[in-house]
């Protein structure tokens, strides 16, 4: 068993409290106790955290490791940014439940890879697939994996409509039968500890397809909720549409009227902090405040982050996402030769520029050619670091011509980054501070060759409170422990108290940041190679312990695997 005592460190507790200087003793996984000058005991390791912040470990809200953890379970960086327990199963999108037929297993592996950008081949292979329920994929969970950090997961209602409906769930409401399996399905895992029921009504699929949750009716929502009433200390998490078809205030809307009169928690996302979103920002802070008047236990989720924006012709969703279904074209080809093909057919590119010109959203990357920078090239043909705007320019050509020369000169694995969109900072700090909001979000793992995310928890105490002041260091702390615990019912962690698990982070203030990305090749292609995605090196944390094991410690990750899956209480 790791004894340790964290020595000489102010201590920032989680509840939102002042820090105040003590010393932190671990033992068998547990804050044992908390107070100035406490005395090393025989045996015990001593860490000096003079100068350093002690505090519990990060909770990441919203996650998609649900095939990841299963060929990466050091889940980094995670743990170099102090992160302790991760909440996946997000957006409607789970491994469990499976119908029988393998087909569609097959297709929500399909639809889950696609919105993800999780490479679909190593879902498929790497998982063992051994269940059908809920309960069973824990079994297999806990049997069959370790990983870095603690995890709690919802199950995903497209999971749920494609086992209880198959194929149709794509094409129409439930019957009442088919009701009554979801249902039947939800009780199975809301037994066995999951976090709740995660839903989507934002996404269309590659082939502009609304995902299958857009055709449950309110007989199947209000069935589905009554579940979760019945199992205190569960929620309702939802994405909403405020970047696309804008559909967010009539379903929010309609969301609060399924959940009236019930005891039913919900994760609503949420207010939008894009300075772009501006105009649909103002009906949703509406509905944000009319449910705490109105006393809903209804909580917005928030970024405080900008999205990436990475233009790939692999597994992207961003054409698609973007309303440019001809660019879209080239992701779904199979082969590098059909990718090759169509970029240089001069009937698609007319198509293209066409598509790009008249179909994509005014925000989308397609109108914004001036902050698109070209970056990653795969053989280094170039030219990099200009933008496409200045590219398309240099060869006297259309955007999307531009675009379509470097990706053959440059290769099919190259890539294009977007700039981030502007930030409403005053929102985002105004959500920081609400007592009803839902923080650091960021989508880790997928999007793996966007880099959606991972590391950018940091950013609430590097950016908000070390350099722009807007809150106090105790207050971010707060908003991604203390606060994520209590939301998610995880009584047991999330706060520094005599009896709590040691979740705990260790950083010097002046040492920590949110570091450039880097590429690695450490992804599974599923024919027994690998291909890259984006990480960070380490802020890097003085040490992070999960249920009191070092998963980083003295610079370097510890490869130690002590995470376990964690459910709400009631």
């Amino acid at each position: 068993m790791n004894d340790i005592l964290i020595r000489g460190g102010t201590v920032i507790d989680g509840t939102g409290a002042p820090a105040f200087a003590a010393d932190v003793r671990v033992r068998d996984g547990v804050i044992t106790e908390i107070a100035p000058g406490l005395q090393p005991a025989a045996g015990e390791r001593v860490v000096d955290a003079s100068g350093c912040h002690v505090t519990p470990g990060f909770i990441e809200s919203h996650t998609h490791f649900d095939g990841t953890m299963w060929w990466q379970p050091d889940m980094d960086p995670l743990p170099g940014y102090g992160v302790t327990t991760t909440i996946m199963g997000n957006c409607g999108f789970s491994a469990a439940p499976v119908h029988e037929d393998p087909a569609v297993r097959g297709e929500m592996v399909y639809i889950f890879s696609f919105f993800e950008d999780i490479p679909e081949k190593p879902f498929l292979k790497e998982l063992p697939w051994n269940w059908r329920s809920w309960s069973e994929y824990r079994q297999s969970l806990e049997k069959n994996t370790r990983v870095a950090c603690n995890y709690g997961a919802f199950v995903g209602h497209i999971a749920i409509r494609l086992a209880a409906m198959g194929m149709a769930a794509w094409e129409r409401a439930a019957t009442p039968a088919e009701v009554a399996h979801m249902v039947a399905l939800l009780e199975d895992a809301m037994a066995a500890g999951a976090m709740g029921l995660s839903t989507n009504l934002l996404d269309h699929d590659g082939n502009d397809r609304p995902v299958p949750t857009l055709h449950a009716d309110d007989a199947e929502f209000v069935a589905l909720i009554d579940v979760l009433a019945r199992h205190p200390g569960s929620s309702l998490q939802v994405v909403l549409d405020t970047f696309m078809r804008m559909t967010a205030p009539e379903n929010t809307a309609r969301l609060a009227r399924l959940c009236a009169g019930k005891k039913v928690r919900v994760q609503w996302g949420g207010v939008p902090t894009l300075m772009f979103q501006k105009f649909i920002q103002g009906p949703m802070i509406e509905l944000h405040e009319q449910f705490k008047k109105d006393g809903l236990d209804f909580w917005t989720g928030f970024a405080h982050t900008g999205l990436t924006s990475v233009l790939s012709v692999n597994r992207s969703l961003i054409f698609a996402q973007s309303n440019d279904y001809v660019w879209h074209e080239v992701v779904l080809e199979q082969t590098e030769a059909g990718k090759l093909a169509l970029l240089g057919d001069p009937a698609w590119r007319a198509r293209a520029r066409e598509s790009w010109d008249t179909r994509a959203w005014d925000h989308a990357p397609m109108k914004n050619p001036d902050r698109l920078l070209l970056e990653n090239s795969d053989n280094n043909h170039g030219p990099v670091g200009i933008t496409l705007a200045e590219y398309a320019r240099q060869l006297g050509v259309h955007h999307s011509d531009a675009m379509a020369e470097w990706l053959i000169n440059n290769g099919i694995q190259s890539t294009v980054q977007m700039a981030p969109f502007d930030l409403d900072e005053e929102m985002i700090v105004r959500l920081i501070k609400d007592p009803y909001s839902v923080g650091n979000i960021n989508d880790a793992p997928a999007h793996g060759q966007m880099l959606c995310g991972a590391g950018e928890n940091l950013e609430l105490i590097t950016k908000y409170a070390r350099e722009l002041g807007a809150i106090s260091l105790e207050h971010a702390i707060h908003s991604m422990t203390g606060k994520l615990a209590g939301h998610f019912n995880l009584k047991d962690r999330g706060e520094l108290k005599v009896g709590k698990r040691a979740d705990i982070a260790v950083f010097h203030l002046d040492e920590i940041a949110t570091r450039p990305k880097k590429k690695v090749y450490d992804v599974p292609n599923g024919d027994g190679g690998f291909i890259w995605r984006w990480t960070r090196d380490a802020a890097p944390m003085r040490l992070t312990l999960v249920n009191g094991v070092p998963t980083f410690d003295d610079g370097a990750f510890t490869q130690a695997l002590p995470g376990r899956m964690l459910s709400p209480s009631a």
